[in-house]
C-alpha cells in the first residue's frame, strides 16, 4: 500500500493529476455542449476510457447512443471509426484481410494486409446485436488482447483502444443476443434511458433551431490518455474496500455463502473474478474523477450495477416471476453491508 501511495508524492505525478482533472473537466464540458442530460452515462464512459476497458450501451432507438459516442471520441482527440453491424456483415469487414497485390514494374505478387475499421482508438460498434455471433466474435481478440490475427499474422492495435458498442434491447425483432464470453469483455453495460420532460424541451431548443451540430473541440491526446490510465492504477484502495468489492461479486454466485435468497432462487451463474478486477479499477477511476486519492465503499457500490448486470445469468424462475436482473442485483447490493471505513 505504501508503494502505491508514494506514487502521488512525486512532482511528476502531481502535475499529471492536475492535467487529468483539467482534461476531465474540459471533456465533460465539450460533451455537455451536444448531449443534454445522461451525466451518469457520460461519467461511466469516461471511467471506461481511464480504465482501458470497453462499454456496452443499451437503449431504445432514438436515445442518442450513436451521437453520444461520436461526441465523446471528438472530445478525446482520438482516431475514430464506426461499424454499422448488419446481418450480412463478415468478420473480415471488421478485422481487415490479406490481399494479393502485383508490382506493376516487376510483375511480382505479394500479400498485403488491408486494415479493417478495428484499427483505430475509439471503435463505435453500432447496433452490435444486429449481426450473427460469428461476426460478433471477431471483436473478441481485439477487445481482450488488443491484437488482430489474420492468416497466422498478429497485428497490434493502436493504444489506447476502446470499443463502445450500442445495442437495442434483445426483445426487438432481428437481433442476436451477445455471447456470454463477449459480454464479459465489457467493463460496463449502461442503460441509456429516456430524458426528463425538461431535458427533452432543452433538446428541442438546441437542435430544432440550427442545422449544423455544435463544434466539439479535442481536450486531450492518446499519449495523455495512456498516462491517465497509468495514474488510475496508482490510486490507493484499502484491503477493507477491496474485500467489499470481492464480497459484492461473490454474492452473485448462488453457491456462495454470501448469496442472498433472491440470488439463490433466480440466478444460475454469477460473476467471475474479472468482475472484481473491473469493479476495483472502475472505483479507482471514479475516485480520481471526484478529486480523491483513495477509494471509498460508495465508489464500489455506485458502480456495481453496470459492472454486474451483464455478468449474471438468470434462470427461468426469474422470467416466470417477472423479476429483472437489475431488481435482483439491487436487492443483493443493498442487503450486503458496506464497511465503515472510507479509505
Amino acid at each position: 500500500m505504501s508503494e502505491v501511495t508514494n506514487a502521488f508524492d512525486t512532482e511528476e505525478t502531481r502535475k499529471l493529476v492536475k492535467t487529468f482533472q483539467s482534461a476531465n473537466t474540459n471533456i465533460r464540458e465539450q460533451i455537455a455542449g451536444t448531449i443534454i442530460g445522461q451525466q451518469d452515462i457520460v461519467d461511466n464512459l469516461l471511467i471506461t476510457l481511464y480504465v482501458g476497458g470497453h462499454c456496452l450501451i443499451t437503449g431504445m432507438p432514438g436515445t442518442a447512443k450513436t451521437l453520444l459516442v461520436h461526441t465523446l471520441a471528438s472530445a478525446l482527440g482520438l482516431t475514430f471509426n464506426r461499424i454499422q453491424f448488419t446481418p450480412d456483415l463478415m468478420p473480415t469487414d471488421i478485422t481487415g484481410t490479406d490481399m494479393v497485390e502485383e508490382d506493376q514494374s516487376t510483375g511480382k505478387r505479394e500479400w498485403r494486409f488491408i486494415e479493417g475499421p478495428v484499427f483505430t482508438n475509439v471503435l463505435l460498434a453500432d447496433e452490435i446485436n444486429r449481426t450473427p455471433p460469428k461476426t460478433q466474435a471477431a471483436l473478441l481478440e481485439a477487445m481482450q488482447e488488443k491484437t488482430v490475427t489474420v492468416r497466422g499474422q498478429i497485428h497490434q492495435l493502436s493504444k489506447p483502444f476502446l470499443v463502445l458498442a450500442t445495442q437495442n434491447p434483445i426483445e426487438l425483432e432481428g437481433t442476436y443476443p451477445l455471447p456470454e464470453a463477449q459480454l464479459d469483455r465489457f467493463l460496463f453495460n449502461v442503460i441509456l434511458d429516456y430524458l426528463t420532460p425538461e431535458e427533452e424541451v432543452a433538446v428541442l431548443e438546441r437542435f430544432t433551431k440550427r442545422v449544423d451540430m455544435p463544434e466539439v473541440k479535442a481536450c486531450t491526446s492518446s499519449d495523455e490518455i495512456i498516462k491517465f490510465q497509468w495514474l488510475v492504477r496508482q490510486v490507493p484502495i484499502s484491503q477493507t474496500v477491496t474485500r467489499y468489492a470481492v464480497d459484492i461479486v461473490r454474492a452473485t454466485r448462488p453457491a456462495d455463502p454470501l448469496a442472498t435468497e433472491s440470488i439463490k432462487k433466480y440466478i444460475n451463474f454469477g460473476s467471475s473474478i474479472r468482475a472484481s478486477m473491473n469493479l476495483v479499477l472502475a472505483a479507482k477511476a471514479r475516485a480520481l474523477m471526484e478529486g480523491r486519492y483513495h477509494v471509498t465503499p460508495d465508489d464500489v457500490k455506485a458502480l456495481a450495477m453496470p459492472i454486474l448486470r451483464h455478468r449474471v445469468l438468470p434462470n427461468y424462475y426469474a422470467e416466470s416471476d417477472g423479476v429483472t436482473v437489475d431488481d435482483i442485483l439491487e436487492s443483493m447490493i443493498n442487503d450486503l453491508a458496506a464497511p465503515a471505513e472510507a479509505a
